[in-house]
């Protein structure tokens, strides 16, 4: 089985790309198992600055029709082209799968590098996975991986330490652009319900807002605030409470958006500047807001930006945690790979021992004599594929477990079949929303 994956990030094509690519994302990787033979596995990562696909297939002469099913059903449920799509993501494969994803979880891939909100999505994306069941079992092992890695780095390094996110940064810039820093006199509006939407109130809480109004179009601001606080916001509320915002927060990534034209119906009475701080990857507000009267807007782009650099020594440090864990999970891999070889040379052997014992009891029945033989010929095998095993063992972690398979055939005529497993099921399954609410927990 080979892994491999598309990448389209910040790092290499702009948001509004990102945002348009992963139209329909929550459905791609189903999609892509029920209408191609090719991918044996699929995990989607969708977040506010990165979309990737890691797929599993058969073999390596596969990789390019595969990436061919997954562009196709991407481009079929974006609306987008299939050149320009193709062209939007990046392909990794063998090696750099794993050192890609370990630090992208770490960390060490994000617009504000360090930042630990990732771990928690890469975590999501495979128990979505599990839950749809187009998880493969080789995929499983690469996202648990990952999360170890995050952990490893978290623990072992001081990156990330300053608690540095996406959503802190954005709000630090609000600050800056507030006439009065003092976020306990502030009255903000949160869009949304999602992840993003509870790191958002959790840092108001943490910078004395108390003021804090949220609205959800999918109607779960009451349940939302039940347990974090706040105001619940109906669209009969909306109006009134954004005309008095100081700030208000998009991370809702919903089918509908706050337009310039509205909002200045809305702010016509207002005095007092309005921060509006757009988190959503598909854009909770019109980006004309920006050009109103006695409004600032702040971006995803605008974070990237204004994102500190993480201190050299513990961006050096994470970066051998990860490339130390990778190479460990490739050399595993390898291993892994010779493991049918080695069953089929098992049974094999078996199976001509067997034959041969049916001959002694056929001659001496169950006797003494036949068991004693019965011994001697387990223990003799036993001790024969032992050498067999552990050269497996060695060749595969060179690389070179297709050398080992070829032997078997030309030698003994075995043909090594790769088992398709089945994926572990999730351990934690969770309900999962609905492809127009998917942003709303990037």
């Amino acid at each position: 089985m080979v892994l491999f994956s598309l990448v389209a990030t910040h790092a290499d094509i702009d948001l509004e790309t990102v945002a348009q690519l992963s139209n329909g994302s929550s459905e791609v990787a189903s999609s892509a198992l029920a209408d191609s033979q090719l991918v044996s596995g699929a995990v989607v990562l969708a977040t506010c600055n990165r979309y990737e696909i890691y797929g599993e297939t058969p073999h390596v002469e596969n990789l390019e029709a595969a990436r061919s099913a997954l562009v196709t059903q991407i481009s079929g449920l974006s609306g987008l082209n299939e050149q320009l799509v193709s062209r939007a993501f990046s392909t990794r494969t063998g090696p750099e799968v794993s050192r890609h994803l370990f630090a992208v979880s770490a960390g060490l891939d994000s617009a504000v590098v360090g930042e630990r909100e990732i771990a928690g999505q890469v975590r999501r994306a495979l128990i979505t996975a599990q839950h749809e069941g187009t998880a493969s079992s080789g995929l499983v092992r690469l996202f648990q991986a990952a999360s170890k890695t995050a952990k490893d780095v978290g623990a072992q390094t001081a990156l990330g330490s300053r608690g540095l996110s996406i959503v802190s940064v954005a709000l630090d810039l609000a600050t800056d652009l507030s006439e009065n820093a003092d976020w306990s006199t502030k009255k903000v509006v949160v869009f949304g319900t999602g992840a993003y939407a509870g790191a958002t109130m959790s840092l108001l809480r943490d910078r004395g807002c108390t003021d804090v109004s949220v609205y959800s179009s999918s109607g779960r601001a009451e349940a939302f605030v039940a347990t974090r606080g706040g105001t619940a916001l109906d669209a009969e509320t909306l109006p009134a409470a954004v005309a008095a915002a100081d700030v208000m927060i998009g991370c809702s990534g919903s089918d509908t958006r706050v337009e310039a034209e509205e909002l200045a119906k809305v702010r016509a009475l207002s005095t007092q500047t309005l921060i509006a701080i757009d988190l959503a990857l598909t854009h909770d507000f019109d980006p004309a807001v920006g050009e109103l009267d006695g409004v600032e807007l702040l971006t995803l782009e605008s974070v990237r930006l204004a994102a500190p650099q993480e201190q050299a020594e513990s961006l050096a440090q994470a970066s051998t945690i990860v490339s130390g864990a990778a190479d460990a999970f490739e050399q595993e891999r390898e291993a892994r790979s010779v493991d049918s070889a080695i069953v089929a040379l098992r049974r094999h052997t078996m199976n001509v021992l067997d034959a041969e014992m049916e001959k002694v009891r056929a001659r001496h029945g169950c006797t003494a004599a036949a068991e004693e033989v019965e011994f001697a010929l387990r223990r003799m095998v036993k001790q024969l594929l032992h050498i067999p095993t552990v050269r497996a063992r060695e060749l595969a972690a060179n690389g070179q477990q297709d050398d080992y398979v070829a032997a078997l055939e030309a030698l003994y005529g075995i043909q090594v079949e790769q088992p398709v497993a089945a994926a572990p099921a999730a351990e934690c399954p969770v309900d999962h929303q609905p492809a127009s609410r998917q942003a709303e927990s990037a």
